[in-house]
């Protein structure tokens, strides 16, 4: 394994190495461009009247560089923060990060985290704290808002609703109590329960998934029961099932799955987007599903809660929608947003709000450029072929920006090379790269 560690990084550091000078081309280019062009560009955008100091973290991830850059569009000053792991983020050298701060990892040291975000609030005079949440840090962020609260809003749920949202059957339960559409589903604290139980009567097969986030078994959609008993035991007795990490087992819909994010004040939808959902989501186009958005807004308003909310959906085949889970944290769909002049009102006015924010109509489709460069390795026929030109000519980087090209460069030969070189050093293997969310996946990772 530590053989094939070495050749994985190895080989994924010279592929990176060799697109480094096409990269450093354009990102240079663009630089030269906005020199020349700055004299003569009228952007057309007024400042706010009185800015305000906004503090994100998560800064190794896309989302965060997107809400960034939409709350500096309009004279915003933002404070960009991550956990000491992740000093190395490309996203640091925007335009729209007046100041970059690291933490301690909230998971490690939850004390630490919230009185470090403390001390940047008090020193850099922060107005907003928007927490752009990794799955651990959510509820770690519910923690620090008490520790935060005599110094800024948070933007960001208390911390029993973030438990019960982070809860996929705890979500579900809360969903039906509200007359709301949501799979059947089943709490499982030990492999025995699904064992034994009774699937004669089931209409549809059942998954399982782990409560607490699981980034690697998150991809697994084994269907249950298996072809027999024996199979369907060693399959969940493979499964790291205790009372301590409990998982779900919800039944298995069929249909188009749908992903979305909210922006919510006081149980008003601000912001919200929903696109086509698969099982490793680098692709977001906005589509209109209004039975979706109806959901949604139904749901936040029973709750009268503030923050920003992440839905998956299945849209069955006769039309009705069932709510899968709900992730208390920005969803990465919002950098369909990144033209869009309202994205920070949404988040600070106290205006009220008849219809929430949608992507606008000249919103293109978003993607990630190096992960569709290797999907070209899969293109296995020239209609697939066809397919990916299509995509990538219709739609827009999600990192890149003629204006503030430097993330580009810099996650994707700073940031990931430097993680590569680390995982080399300790001879360490990986699953993927994410270059959406700026890190490597591993087993045992964050």
């Amino acid at each position: 394994m530590q053989i094939f560690a070495v050749f994985q990084n190895l080989g994924t550091l010279l592929l990176l190495a060799i697109a480094f000078p096409f990269n450093c081309t354009v990102v240079l280019t663009a630089l030269l461009w906005n020199l020349v062009s700055k004299p003569f560009r009228d952007r057309g955008i007024l400042p706010v009247s009185h800015p305000k100091n906004i503090m994100l973290t998560g800064g190794k991830m896309t989302k965060a560089l997107q809400l960034a850059r939409s709350f500096h569009m309009v004279g915003h000053r933002v404070v960009l923060v991550e956990t000491h792991k992740y000093w190395l983020t490309g996203h640091r050298f925007s335009n729209a990060v007046d100041r970059f701060y690291t933490v301690p990892a909230p998971e490690k040291d939850p004390e630490g985290y919230s009185q470090a975000l403390l001390a940047i609030a008090k020193q850099e005079n922060i107005d907003v704290y928007v927490p752009v949440c990794s799955p651990v840090a959510s509820y770690y962020d519910s923690v620090a808002k008490s520790v935060l609260s005599g110094c800024c809003e948070v933007f960001h749920f208390d911390a029993e609703v973030t438990q019960m949202l982070d809860d996929k059957y705890d979500f579900a339960e809360k969903a039906r109590s509200l007359g709301l559409s949501v799979p059947k589903s089943f709490k499982i604290t030990n492999p025995e329960q699904v064992i034994n139980f009774d699937f004669s009567d089931a209409e549809r097969p059942y998954i399982l998934k782990s409560i607490p986030y699981d980034s690697v078994r998150r991809l697994n959609l084994t269907k249950l029961p298996c072809a027999t008993q024996a199979k369907t035991a060693a399959f969940v007795n493979s499964l790291p099932i205790s009372p301590e990490k409990p998982w779900i087992m919800q039944e298995f819909i069929p249909g188009q799955e749908y992903c979305t994010h909210s922006t919510v004040r006081n149980g008003e939808l601000r912001m919200h987007c929903c696109c086509e959902s698969s099982a490793f989501q680098v692709n977001y186009e906005n589509v209109d599903k209004p039975e979706i958005l109806a959901w949604v807004r139904h749901f936040v308003k029973e709750l009268g809660i503030t923050g920003q909310a992440s839905f998956d959906f299945i849209q069955a085949e006769d039309g009705n929608v069932y709510a899968i889970e709900c992730n208390p944290r920005t969803h990465s769909a919002i950098t369909m947003f990144y033209n869009h002049l309202g994205v920070a009102d949404a988040y600070l006015s106290n205006e009220s709000y008849t219809e929430p924010l949608q992507p606008l109509p000249t919103s293109k489709p978003t993607y990630w450029t190096y992960h569709e460069l290797w999907r070209l390795t899969g293109i296995r026929s020239f209609q697939q072929l066809q397919t990916w030109f299509k995509n990538i000519w219709r739609g827009k980087d999600a990192i890149f920006a003629i204006d503030d090209p430097l993330p580009f460069l810099m996650v994707h030969h700073w940031q990931i090379p430097l993680l590569l070189l680390d995982n080399l050093r300790k001879l360490k293997g990986w699953i993927r790269i994410d270059f959406n969310i700026g890190k490597i996946v591993e087993f045992g990772g964050d």
